[in-house]
């Protein structure tokens, strides 16, 4: 992935070679090679993948670089996903010819296994989604659930309090409504009497 990120400049003809694409600013490969300081960037992890030692680990790197700029573009990375995974549009006429179809989504790329088993995923979450949407009034219904899995009372977990179990049981109701039902903050923080923060 790095490699793909870090060519873009090269690809796009925006630097002509391997030596400008050194010093290039606006791309996270000047940084790796020590010309531009960016504390955020992870450097030390993606250097340490080629060496422990940084001299050493920038110079592999640099040779990884150039190896990819060696290889050009790749058709088999071109197009959407089953054109990808298939190898180009010539494999994919050839299954479809066959009669060999695949499950493709122009989004995933992966063999027809792999974009099942993503989208299945992705069903799931939805399917728990609507289960938990499905329970009853969206907080009522989930602090049932919770109070379930943390024998916890719904209405303990909606009164205000500092004990451990109460906390835990606040902190799942709080997880789960935000982040599989989209229950916004500032309503958890309202029902729930605790601070947006919190």
């Amino acid at each position: 992935m790095v490699l793909y990120i870090h060519l873009n400049p090269h690809r796009a003809n925006i630097v002509g070679d391997l030596q400008q694409l050194d010093t290039y600013a606006f791309c996270g490969h000047s940084a790796l090679m020590g010309r531009v300081k960016r504390p955020w960037q992870a450097v030390n992890e993606v250097l340490g993948l080629f060496a422990a030692k940084r001299p050493r680990a920038r110079a592999r790197y640099r040779s990884f670089v150039a190896k990819g700029i060696q290889l050009g573009r790749r058709k088999d990375l071109t197009g959407g996903g089953l054109l990808r995974s298939a190898g180009g549009w010539l494999n994919v006429k050839a299954l479809r010819e066959a009669k060999i179809f695949y499950k493709s989504d122009e989004r995933i790329l992966g063999d027809s296994d792999f974009v099942e088993n993503v989208l299945a995923k992705a069903d799931e979450e939805m399917e728990r989604k609507y289960a938990l949407q499905a329970a009853g009034p969206y907080l009522d219904g989930l602090a049932e659930i919770v109070a379930g899995i943390t024998e916890v009372k719904p209405s303990r977990i909606f009164s205000p309090g500092k004990d451990r179990n109460r906390v835990r049981a606040r902190s799942l109701l709080c997880f789960w409504a935000n982040r599989e039902l989209g229950i916004s903050l500032a309503e958890l923080s309202r029902r729930t009497q605790i601070s947006q923060s919190s």
